[in-house]
């Protein structure tokens, strides 16, 4: 597995908290369902990471667990173009969680934003554990396990991108330098053929000298196509080129995905903790019902009263729902009273249900066989234990606890 093949390879994953809501689909599995067909996709549930704030009650973890997961597989996550887990169940995430311990500095663990963040935000739980402290290394395990060259995240969590590329860095460095690096490293240029060598030097040299990361992908799109030399010698020499050693765990880059924009029923962000979703398989009933009680601009007390659109929550789903003719029409409804907020309203109805008519016709499969579900995760299990398998066998014995 080199640092190039890792470039195809995506990892994402989810705390389970139940049945999802739109903010979730438009804001993630909109995505994944689009990255499954563009790369190598690992999705797991993150229910480790669920115990580090919520060990003392776990009742909830597994039904939480099944829910979303049919969630995943109603919003269109297909398990012939992706692979879907259960973390826990991929014991290999937690050995390199330790391993990954051994060479970690606390320090970087208390100054990833989020620690502090989150320490502010649930105050009335107990978080000075070592679990909590540490679940960005296991995010980072989760990640250099599959040795994944992209992970989807947002702009606040780019930070935990960049500690598992210190983590990777920091492991490359310490441990990539196996006995006679240099000259391994020199001999495989030498197998690449005089041209290839000498146009790996001259990569080199001006990545090395200038900093020229053209050249760096360049040398790597020349490494890729190399047949005469072994795939150690093609990680000697992604090593060598960077001024480092072999590279075991590639550096993975954030693949930023553009902020959801699903506002909630109060015009807040759509979020349990405000109570103000609707949900991803929300019956047509209650979504009906949902948007008709929804605030609206204030100013509007009788059908006669003209408004302002930018005042009204209601506006900010036509923003994601309707097309320019109707905003348009709501915009000179609204201000000239021309149209009351049920007339508003009804579109937005409307392009909701129709969006969640086919989760609703996906979902009634798998909610009616369980069994299908459990064999989607055991599958996509055994699939990520063997690639988790490949990456654990160089970490051990590149740290010598490979025993024979």
């Amino acid at each position: 597995m080199s640092s190039v093949d890792s470039q195809q390879r995506v990892l994402s994953g989810m705390r389970p908290t139940g049945k999802l809501h739109l903010g979730h689909y438009h804001g993630v599995l909109k995505n994944w369902v689009k990255l499954q067909h563009e790369f190598e996709c690992f999705f797991f549930v993150a229910d480790w990471h669920a115990l580090t704030t919520d060990y003392e009650d776990p009742s909830k973890i597994e039904q939480s667990t099944w829910d979303m997961v049919i969630d995943w597989l109603a919003a269109g996550v297909n398990p012939g173009s992706s692979t879907m887990f259960i973390q826990s169940q991929v014991p290999e995430h937690a050995e390199l969680h330790l391993l990954l311990s051994m060479i970690t500095p606390l320090g970087w663990l208390e100054r990833v934003p989020t620690f502090k963040d989150q320490q502010e935000k649930l105050r009335e739980k107990d978080l000075a554990t070592y679990g909590f402290l540490g679940y960005p290394l296991l995010q980072s395990a989760d990640i250099l396990i599959y040795r994944a060259g992209k992970v989807p995240v947002g702009a606040d969590q780019v930070s935990h991108v960049e500690i598992t590329r210190e983590i990777a860095r920091r492991f490359n460095h310490i441990y990539g330098r196996e006995p006679g690096f240099e000259e391994q490293a020199e001999g495989a240029i030498v197998k690449m053929g005089k041209k290839n060598a000498k146009l790996y030097r001259t990569l080199k040299k001006r990545y090395q000298e200038e900093g020229d990361l053209e050249a760096l992908e360049t040398a790597r799109a020349l490494l890729k196509e190399q047949q005469n030399i072994s795939l150690g010698d093609r990680e000697r020499l992604y090593g060598y080129i960077e001024g480092g050693g072999k590279v075991i765990l590639p550096e993975p880059q954030p693949l930023l995905t553009p902020e959801s924009k699903m506002p909630g029923l109060d015009g807040q962000k759509m979020s349990k903790s405000y109570n103000n979703t609707i949900g991803l398989r929300e019956e047509p009933d209650t979504v009906v019902q949902k948007i008709r009680t929804m605030q609206t601009d204030p100013q509007r007390v009788r059908r006669t009263d003209p408004g302002e659109p930018e005042k009204c929550p209601v506006w900010e789903m036509h923003k994601i729902y309707s097309d320019a003719e109707t905003r348009e029409w709501v915009q000179n409804g609204c201000r000239s009273a021309g149209i009351g907020c049920l007339d508003c309203k009804k579109p937005v109805m409307d392009a909701i249900v129709e969006e969640q008519r086919p989760l609703h016709e996906r979902a009634r499969e798998y909610e009616s066989n369980p069994d299908l579900v459990h064999s989607i995760l055991q599958e996509g299990r055994e699939h990520a234990r063997d690639a988790a398998r490949d990456t654990l066998e160089e970490v051990r014995e590149a740290m010598g606890l490979q025993y024979r």
